[in-house]
C-alpha cells in the first residue's frame, strides 16, 4: 500500500511508539498541567514538528549519514541528554510561586515540546532504524510513499495527543486549587526529566 511494507504493522508500531512512556509524554502532561489545553495542544503540535523534522532527516539521508559517524550519533544523544537534564533541574528548584518553568503561551509549549522530542535518542532511532523497515523496495513511490507515511505518523501524534491532554486537563482541574499538590507535581515532572536524561547519558 503506497509502497509501504504492511501498512497495518506500520500503524500499530507508530502507535506502540506513542504509547512507551519518555520525554514526549511527559512534556505532553506538564505543558497541558501549566498551560491547559491550549497548552497541552500546543505541546502537541510541537512533538508533530518534531517528529517530521527527524522522519524528513531520515528521507535526506542523515540517518545513513549517522551510522557511518557514530560519534556524531552518540554528540545528539548528550545534547539531549543534557537539555532533558536542564529542564528538569529548572522544574526541581523552582521556588513556590514563581514563573512556570513551561511558560502559558502555547507558543512556548510548542518550542519545549518541539526541542525535547527533536533531541530525543529514542525517537532519532525510531526513525533511523525502525522506519526504513517499512518501506517496500520493490513498490516504493518515491516521494509519495514517504507523504503517507509523515501524514499517518502526524495524524496518530495529534489523535494521541488530543487524548493526553483532554485527559490531563481533566485530571488537571482537580488539583489545580491545591498549590502544594501542583508544586509536588511539577518537581516530581523535574525528577523524571532529570531521570530521562541521565539514563540517556549512560547509555550512550
Amino acid at each position: 500500500m503506497f509502497g509501504i511494507a504492511d501498512y497495518g504493522a506500520f500503524v500499530a508500531a507508530i502507535v506502540v511508539f506513542l504509547l512507551i512512556p519518555g520525554p514526549g509524554n511527559l512534556a505532553l502532561i506538564t505543558s497541558t498541567g501549566k498551560g491547559g489545553v491550549k497548552g497541552g495542544l500546543g505541546a502537541t503540535m510541537g512533538l508533530i514538528l518534531g517528529d517530521q523534522c527527524l522522519l524528513w532527516a531520515a528521507v535526506a539521508g542523515v540517518a545513513a549519514l549517522l551510522a557511518a559517524y557514530p560519534t556524531a550519533f552518540h554528540a545528539v544523544q548528550w545534547l539531549g541528554a543534557a537539555y532533558l537534564a536542564w529542564l528538569g533541574l529548572k522544574m526541581i528548584l523552582a521556588k513556590p510561586g514563581a514563573a512556570p518553568i513551561l511558560n502559558i503561551r502555547p507558543r512556548q509549549f510548542l518550542r519545549q515540546a518541539f526541542l525535547i522530542t527533536l533531541l530525543n535518542p529514542k525517537a532519532i532511532v525510531f526513525y533511523m532504524a525502525f522506519f526504513p523497515l517499512f518501506i517496500d523496495p520493490a513498490q516504493h513511490q518515491g516521494f509519495s510513499t514517504f507523504g503517507v507515511m509523515a501524514l499517518t505518523i502526524a495524524v496518530l501524534t495529534f489523535a494521541y495527543g488530543l487524548s493526553v491532554v483532554l485527559l490531563t486537563h481533566f485530571l488537571a482541574e482537580r488539583i489545580r486549587a491545591n498549590p502544594k499538590i501542583s508544586g509536588g507535581l511539577e518537581k516530581l515532572a523535574g525528577i523524571f526529566l532529570v531521570g530521562f536524561g541521565v539514563k540517556l547519558a549512560v547509555s550512550s
